[in-house]
């Protein structure tokens, strides 16, 4: 969860966010075969790196990284074994880079990808990347998240093979959300709608919650299904695994 939604508070997961975890979590855990030391740039709150390393192979350790850890919001965040927290990149490679819808917050967007692959993954370690995807959907939320802007899949494709690194499987996420979002950006034109909320204020029951969720779990696997065959279908997001070159 970005920090700008996070309340330092125990609450329930937006059905979204857990979907998207059981999502990159089985896209590293097929890709991860022994003990890795992974970066989580732009790690929010750090949920997702803290239930990702229980799936990874055992003796592997996480590093939470974001620039908005603040001595009081690391006060905040739940300690773990294995897990550590950092404003800033520590000086070491690793293993695994997670860089989950946090370009589209950098405004050198090359640059920065640039410098990550060269400086803090391993020769020939894996970078798994997420953004919002079809700039005709920026939106009010992304105004609220800070966004720079969002990505056609073949624009992030070619900023990360500039950044060093080989694409290895990608796809289209959140296939079901596209049209939601197109008629939410077009009814924005009416200046009528409220904003937009929170994945952190999220306050629904136990039976909605269930309901989204297990949509969103077969958008999911629908979108594994379609990379594996190579198939390209629009989603509201984009995802690449990609493998940094020698």
């Amino acid at each position: 969860m970005d920090l700008l939604e996070w309340s330092g508070h125990q609450h329930e997961r937006h059905p979204w966010e857990r979907a998207r975890a059981a999502f990159f979590t089985r896209i590293v855990r097929d890709a991860v075969k022994a003990p890795i030391r992974l970066l989580d740039v732009g790690s929010g709150d750090g949920w997702l790196a803290r239930s990702l390393l229980d799936a990874l192979p055992p003796g592997s350790e996480a590093t939470c990284c974001d620039t908005g850890y603040s001595p009081e919001i690391l006060a905040k965040l739940p300690s773990r074994d294995r897990v550590r927290y950092a404003a800033s990149p520590p000086e070491e490679r690793f293993d695994l880079v997670l860089l989950l819808d946090v370009l589209e917050h950098v405004r050198d967007d090359q640059a920065f990808a640039t410098e990550l692959v060269a400086n803090r993954l391993e020769p020939g370690g894996l970078l798994l990347a997420s953004v919002p995807a079809w700039q005709r959907l920026y939106s009010q939320h992304d105004e609220l998240l800070g966004h720079e802007r969002r990505y056609s899949p073949a624009a992030c494709a070619e900023l990360l093979r500039r950044s060093g690194l080989e694409p290895l499987a990608s796809g289209g996420l959140f296939h079901s959300l596209l049209v939601p979002r197109a008629l939410r950006r077009a009814a924005e034109a009416t200046g009528l709608l409220p904003p937009p909320a929170h994945v952190g204020e999220w306050r629904a029951g136990r039976l909605v919650t269930g309901a989204l969720l297990a949509a969103l779990s077969v958008d999911c696997a629908a979108s594994a299904v379609l990379s594996r065959r190579g198939l390209v279908v629009p989603g509201l997001s984009w995802w690449a695994l990609c493998r940094k070159l020698p």
